[in-house]
């Protein structure tokens, strides 16, 4: 390739790269030099903090374009890339607070947690402005093996050792699908970039006929549904997070499958084609809204119960994705409000599973796993204002008020649905709404139910919530609250670029 149409690095538009990349190579001299858990954890800290507001201000200027051929650029830091890394980022800080009650415990070594962390920010970060498909599985990636060992790190936790083995085994299979089908794709289109995987397809939509190419669109789709736990590609998720500690469950929950609905976004608004994803999506958010919210049911350990409630929250984000695709909704309007409340849905349910998982930290003793839903029966009485702020988690993910922000994520994806002519769809997704009120109320009415006469389920989350704990939970419902009032927040920068 010739120097002419190669173009120099922006260095401006990489800047929150530098500083989560940044934060962890300081984390991890901050930790070899010092070797104090307390500086590392307050590097780790302002490193997160200093990345998010670093991303919000190279996002509110115009749109930068990097790593350039032509007209083709792997990196396009845009107001939409900022919006994911200050996510990512404020999830890294989030969980960095819900842990130090177990980093106290001396159960898990704290440099090596806080590295990992922020490593696993630093693909979040870069995969928000990914403009091709290697950049994309390689910030996937980045993001999602630093998780691995975070999930096993626990001294002496066997639970945690086969949850982590479980975890990688299945997400090194859903890995290669991506990577076959990103391979197959560029066999059969000689491109790797996503506008003009798009552009090929869109001029030549015949390449759709081809089985080569059918293969590659259903395999880069199957892959990537595996970060948000999509039905069939689900199993691995309630014991992986009930297997990890449990501020590392909140991890997963969140930022695995925030980034595996910004990959999806990508690949299937920019790239694929709406012929071969748009049934496959459709599929795959029945399949998974249905089956999590019934599995759901019938659980009775409280971090299981939420994460297949997570599963079922993946599908309501994966219907509009579904619009997004088929050729019968591929009018402007309809992809706007499919792309807008995809990404929307997901920010709001990452700001309500955060705050849920937050709450259960704090009922919980330090260290301690998420126990059943029947230990924390009475915890109101002890505990009012957490369990206030749990209730408010868990009945802003049922869709009610008044978690307004779950209730309008719900409203703008039925919207989304109806606007893009699939009413069907939108039914389905009301009708798991309602099943789903079953469990989420359950446990919300646990926390104010009588305690035990034995009073034993009263004790077992006995004891002071650490303070940083309190700090998390605190902003995260205040921020829910925010944007439940004023979703236009979210929803102005998550328009198609």
């Amino acid at each position: 390739m010739t120097g002419s149409l190669v173009q120099s690095i922006d260095h401006v538009a990489l800047t929150p790269a530098y500083l989560a990349a940044g934060t962890a190579v300081l984390v991890l001299l901050a930790d070899v030099l010092l070797g104090r858990g307390r500086v590392t954890l307050a590097v780790a800290a302002v490193g997160a903090a200093a990345t998010a507001v670093g991303a919000a201000v190279v996002g509110s200027g115009p749109t930068r374009r990097t790593f350039c051929v032509g007209a083709d650029c792997s990196y396009v830091a845009d107001s939409r890339s900022a919006l994911v890394a200050v996510v990512f980022a404020l999830l890294a800080l989030g969980v960095l607070g819900l842990s130090v009650p177990l980093l106290r415990t001396g159960s898990v070594p704290t440099g090596e947690y806080a590295f990992l962390l922020a490593c696993s920010m630093t693909g979040g970060v870069v995969l928000g402005a990914a403009g091709d498909l290697i950049t994309l599985i390689v910030a996937v990636e980045t993001l999602t093996l630093p998780i691995y060992v975070l999930v096993g790190l626990r001294r002496g936790s066997l639970a945690g050792a086969e949850a982590a083995v479980t975890f990688f085994v299945v997400s090194v299979v859903a890995t290669t699908l991506t990577l076959l089908g990103a391979a197959l794709l560029y066999a059969s289109t000689g491109g790797l970039h996503l506008d003009r995987l798009g552009a090929i397809f869109a001029d030549r939509p015949e390449l759709t006929d081809l089985p080569l190419a059918t293969v590659a669109v259903a395999l880069v789709v199957l892959g990537l549904a595996f970060k948000v736990a999509a039905v069939p590609m689900h199993a691995w998720a309630p014991a992986t997070y009930d297997g990890a500690p449990v501020p590392v469950a909140a991890y997963l929950s969140t930022a695995s499958k925030f980034g595996g609905v910004v990959a999806l976004l990508a690949v299937v608004g920019d790239a694929l084609p709406e012929t071969v994803t748009g049934p496959v999506l459709a599929l795959l958010a029945v399949l998974t809204m249905t089956i999590g919210n019934l599995v759901a049911l019938r659980q009775r350990r409280t971090v299981r119960l939420l994460a297949w409630s997570s599963v079922a929250q993946a599908g309501y984000v994966l219907a509009p994705l579904g619009v997004l695709a088929l050729a019968a909704g591929r009018t402007e309007q309809a992809m706007t409000a499919a792309y807008a409340a995809a990404l929307a849905y997901a920010v709001f349910f990452v700001l309500l599973e955060l705050g849920a998982f937050a709450a259960l930290v704090a009922l919980r003793p330090a260290g301690a796993d998420g126990g059943t839903v029947e230990e924390l029966r009475g915890a109101a009485r002890r505990h009012p204002w957490t369990a206030a702020a749990f209730g408010l988690a868990l009945v802003g993910l049922a869709g009610l008020p008044p978690g307004l922000a779950g209730l309008f994520a719900k409203v703008t994806v039925v919207r989304s649905l109806l606007t893009g002519g699939a009413g069907w769809l939108a039914l389905v997704v009301a009708l798991n709404a309602v099943v789903g009120l079953a469990y989420y109320l359950r446990l919300a009415a646990v926390l104010w139910a009588p305690p035990a006469a034995s009073g034993g389920s009263a004790q077992a989350g006995a004891g002071r919530p650490a303070l940083v704990v309190l700090v998390v939970l605190a902003v995260a419902t205040a921020v829910a609250v925010i944007v439940g009032f004023a979703p236009q927040i979210v929803l102005d920068v998550t328009a198609p670029r």
